[in-house]
């Protein structure tokens, strides 16, 4: 596919119906559903196509290509496409891919749905706000969108709402998840075989998954459903124009006050302008408020879409905390999918007793290769991990391991924030994000209990040792909460099918208009939620406002 903007069938500047900012997951499902029902879309991308053939994984050094190059942190990665974020004043660094597919490319493929009390916490717990929408109206959607990306699992889970059942059939849980397991059935703690969108068996583009276990730096067997092989290549057979090298740095507005295009620079720096009818967002819970925030004017001076005061704040992160136990027996712990082998919500729901509200999800994951098992040893002395005792600490490690994650709920906090840097820049020149994000008291002891039980089910498990990570500075890559959904204009960005209440023709569609997060992986819950935003704007059409 020939990536240079000059290159694309008609020439930037040939009019859209709807103008998309952003190629991956949401983006892409936004695409595909438009593209689908006769409209002329436009997407603009800053990243480019990723040929499989580029991953790491099946090659030796993978582990040390994931250290720069391969990195999930942009702050290390610094590819062109790349846009760095000041970050010494957050407790976690944002991490993000861009490129078509976008973070989905380096993404696990944990596949799972918010539960129903997600939806209403303000409800049912006191905290946070009830989403506009249930889950029984979300749930068509999830069901839609798990077809779509062939995701692979077990239905029948009693923490889930009955009647789910995924397309494709599960991966092995492997011996990391039988141990896994057997321990939290010593202990009464509930446990599922995992959800995953990696293909079990051929589906669509995807080949089936061959186990290689380094689903996040990409996959070079073509097995994950990252969104360039669900679906982009069905959007584009229906005439959706896909712009790679595309880096917006605003969206205009006319004298009505209406989203009439966006402004972007291309690689060479060349300015362009692509005009539009409406224009969606897709740009993550951090790039979407950097570029509504960059799109400030005379008559939007804080911020396009901000007359809430809300684009940018309440940033939710799903801090992420781990215990890895080592086992005195091989598991072969360096097999895929990563992904998830199973996972528990034993503790997702709200318990007061606890000491702190809503909960978190974890899942048993492979612990990788060498370099990981050494770490795991990083605190021994250095005579003890240099030389010769080497050999028998990879002996005793390398393939006995394996990781409870915790992905823990945040709740929404105006005081965690995506602003622009007075400082610092992209390659373009155009201000960077700035993150202020605290990890609040609420969750640090909500991952303070989270870890403890983890050990516990290790030791039932029959770990030898345990290895603690309290918290992950740069995971897990959930963005969310910047331009929260909701009814009132006084204090939402967006309404609940993702329209700026202050410029009726502009979406938004990414984890950004989440009310609160929950604490599972959100990509499925984007997706469906994106899915329906399309889906209404396709049977408004008739009635919706474009500029003139």
């Amino acid at each position: 596919m020939n990536t240079s903007p000059e290159a694309q069938a008609g020439g930037p500047s040939e009019p859209a119906d709807v103008l998309i900012v952003g190629a991956g997951p949401s983006g892409a499902v936004a695409a595909r559903y438009l593209a689908e029902h006769g409209f002329r879309v436009v997407c603009l991308e800053q990243g480019d196509w990723v040929n499989p053939t580029e991953f790491p994984g099946d090659k030796p050094e993978w582990e040390l290509l994931s250290l720069r190059r391969w990195h999930h942190d942009p702050n290390v990665r610094r590819r062109p496409a790349d846009y760095p974020c000041e970050v010494s004043d957050s407790d976690i660094h944002p991490v993000m891919f861009s490129g078509v597919g976008g973070s989905s490319l380096v993404y696990g493929g944990h596949w799972m749905r918010l539960l129903p009390s997600d939806f209403r916490t303000a409800s049912l717990d006191g905290v946070g706000d009830d989403w506009p929408f249930t889950y029984e109206d979300l749930a068509p959607y999830y069901d839609r969108v798990d077809a779509q990306v062939g995701a692979a699992g077990v239905e029948g889970d009693p923490a889930y709402p009955p009647g789910w059942a995924p397309p494709l059939p599960p991966h092995p849980i492997g011996k990391i998840g039988k141990r896994a397991a057997g321990g939290m059935n010593k202990l009464g703690w509930h446990w599922w075989p995992a959800v995953n969108a990696i293909a079990s068996q051929r589906h669509g583009n995807l080949a089936q998954c061959a186990r290689i276990g380094s689903c996040e730096t990409g996959c070079p067997q073509g097995a994950k459903a990252s969104f360039d092989l669900t679906h982009w290549p069905v959007a584009l057979r229906r005439g959706a124009r896909l712009i790679t090298g595309a880096r917006v740095r605003e969206i205009r507005t006319n004298r009505q006050g209406l989203a009439d295009g966006a402004v972007y620079l291309d690689r060479d720096g060349v300015e362009h302008f692509q005009p539009a009818e409406v224009v969606i967002v897709a740009a993550n819970g951090v790039g979407t408020p950097r570029l509504l925030l960059l799109s400030a004017s005379g008559r939007f001076p804080n911020g396009l879409a901000n007359t809430s005061g809300l684009v940018g704040k309440r940033l939710m992160l799903h801090p992420n905390a781990e215990v890895t136990g080592v086992y005195d027996e091989d598991m072969d712990s360096w097999l895929g999918p990563a992904g998830q082998s199973v996972y528990s919500l034993e503790f997702y729901e709200t318990d007061t007793t606890r000491g702190f509200v809503r909960g978190a999800k974890w899942q048993v994951m492979p612990t990788g290769g060498p370099l990981r098992a050494l770490s795991l040893h990083g605190g021994a002395a250095f005579d003890e991990r240099w030389g010769a005792p080497v050999h028998e600490l990879m002996r005793s490690t390398l393939g006995r391991a394996l990781q409870w994650g915790i992905n823990s709920e945040d709740l929404p906090e105006e005081s965690n924030t995506v602003t622009l840097d007075e400082n610092l820049t992209d390659s373009d020149g155009i201000p960077s994000p700035k993150i202020n994000y605290t990890v609040s008291e609420n969750t640090r002891r909500l991952l303070r209990f989270n870890l403890d039980r983890a050990h516990e089910a290790h030791q039932a498990a029959g770990a030898v040792r345990t290895v603690e990570t309290p918290l992950w500075s740069d995971q897990p890559g959930h963005l969310l909460g910047t331009a929260r959904m909701g009814h009132d204009p006084a204090n939402s960005v967006v309404d609940q099918y993702g329209r700026a209440h202050d410029v009726p023709n502009l979406f938004v569609v990414d984890g950004s208009v989440f009310p609160t997060g929950g604490a599972v992986n959100p990509t499925a819950t984007i997706c469906a939620v994106a899915l329906r935003s399309v889906e209404h704007l396709v049977r408004q059409s008739r009635e919706q406002e474009v500029p003139r």
